[in-house]
Parts: C-alpha cells; structure tokens; sequence
C-alpha cells in the first residue's frame, strides 16, 4: 500500500456513489458494507459489491465487513472473496486475534473460490472501542496479509460514551489524540501503512488540509476520505514536494557520494542518519505518489 494516499469511503448499496467514487482520484476505493448500510439491504449490497469488483478498475478495492462477532461478517466474506478484492477492512479489531482469525476465514475461501492463497490483503479498524486500544502493541505479531492500520474516533467515543472528539476548536481531545498516535506507532512497529481517520466534516476544505498536514508530519502516509472532493486534498498533502524532493535527492547524493561517514554537513546544519532515512522515505512517496 505503498502508492495509496487516500482512500474513499463508499456505500456499498449505492451504485451511483460507487460509480462516482470510480471517477475520483481517490487512490483506493473502501466499499463499505458495515455503518453505510442499514441490515435489509446488506445481502443486495454484497451482490453489487461482487459485481464491481469483477468489472475491475484502475483503484485497489477494499470491502469493509461487519465486526466478527456479528453474524453478518461471514455473510459479507463469503460473497464478497469470489470477487477478489484487494483487501478485507475490518471494524472492531480488539487486537492481533482478530487478524488472525480473518486470515483463517480468507484462506479458506480463497481456496474454495479458486483465489490465489494470501493475496487478499487486511486492513483493520485498531480504536473504535476502549477494549482495542489496549491490543496496539500485538500487531508486530502479525500475517504477511497485513496492508496497514487506521484509527477511527467516532465509534470509540460512542463506546467511552464521550459527548464528543473535539474540543471548541476542532481540535482532537486527548483520548482521541492517544488513540491517533497510537495507530501510528502500531503501524510503524508493524512496518505497514498508518492511515489516519477520517476528518467529517466534509465541505471544510482548510480544515482537512490543516489535520493532513498535521498527521504526515507526524508520520502518518494516508488517510481516509469519506467525500470524493477530499480526495484531492489528501493526495496534495501527502505527495512530496518539488522543495522537498530536490532536498531529498542532495541528502542522499551526501551520504552516498562516497564523501562523507556516520554525519555531513548541509546548508549549515549537521546531518546523521536519520535525516537520511527521511530523504529516502520522502522519494519513496515521491515515485509512488
């Protein structure tokens, strides 16, 4: 998931919205199967699923499923796997159990629909209840099929039962800010991409860019988008730029010209090895992006 900045949340009932998710620049497309879609219509919604998935497209495709506790998270498996998705999101993990358990179900429904063994990749949910944030640490633990990990408030401060997230000013309360960073340091432990929440309110375009901005400073190299207009904010944030590259591209000649050792000088400012690595990482983003 290396290429992916953003990815777009879309009913999976609504074939127009999927349609007009299709036409964004979302990098990846989220058919959601879970709060988008009220319980009667989720077997149609599963069939339209399959049924974009097969058409294919350009985007990488994941289904988010119900919880597994529920009854309808092996209903949503076992018609949406046929279909080869790029990966399965799963809502409500508690910790690396869970993965764990879903790779067991893919497994075997990859056999039984002739899917090549591994390939459906998981990205869960890490903080949507109290119980979860303390399962963080166990996802070093993990499967190859592993793809990253997003932290969600809205449902946690539902569990906690919180009035709200945010403070006066938009900003995240502390709870909320500890379960962002702890998405991020599970992630990074992990090696897998760390995929900020969702930022709701939609049609505040400076607001988005301010909180983009905020989490890839922190580290952050995604984030999920529930409006395709927030797409193209998410990518400009996350994809380095023009500045930053060439910067990039003179740590690095530095370091690898053969003229320096364990630190250089640049532009008046010492360098080591950790400033290496982010010159690495930024044109990483850069090709990908």
């Amino acid at each position: 998931m290396d290429n992916v900045r953003s990815l777009l949340f879309v009913p999976g009932d609504s074939e127009r919205k999927i349609a007009k998710a299709q036409s964004s620049v979302a990098d990846a497309l989220i058919l959601d199967l879970e709060d988008s879609v009220v319980p009667d219509k989720r077997a149609a919604a599963r069939e339209l699923c399959v049924a974009t998935l097969k058409a294919g497209g350009t985007k990488p495709m994941f289904v988010r499923i119900n919880a597994l506790e529920t009854p309808d998270a092996l209903l949503d498996l076992a018609a949406v796997v046929r279909g080869q998705p790029y990966g399965i999101m799963l809502p409500k993990c508690s910790s690396v159990r869970d993965v764990h358990v879903l790779d067991r179900y893919l497994s075997a429904l990859e056999i039984r629909d002739g899917v090549v063994p591994g390939t459906t990749k998981v990205l869960p949910i890490i903080t949507e209840t109290a119980a979860s944030m303390f399962g963080a640490a166990t996802y070093r633990q993990t499967t190859p099929r592993l793809a990253g990990l997003l932290w969600g408030g809205e449902d946690l401060a539902a569990d906690i039962g919180a009035r709200g997230n945010r403070d006066s000013r938009g900003q995240y309360e502390p709870i909320f800010e500890l379960a962002r960073s702890f998405c991020l340091l599970a992630a990074t432990s992990a090696h897998v991409t760390a995929v900020d929440a969702v930022y709701t309110d939609f049609r505040n375009a400076d607001g988005l860019r301010a909180e983009t901005a905020a989490g890839a400073r922190s580290g952050f190299t995604a984030k999920a988008a529930i409006h395709p207009d927030q797409a193209a904010v998410i990518n400009e944030v996350f994809t380095p730029s023009a500045d930053e590259v060439a910067h990039a591209h003179r740590v690095v000649k530095l370091f690898e010209g053969g003229e320096t050792t364990g630190v250089a000088a640049l532009d008046g400012k010492m360098l080591d090895q950790p400033h290496l690595k982010m010159a690495k990482r930024i044109l990483s983003r850069a090709r990908t992006g």
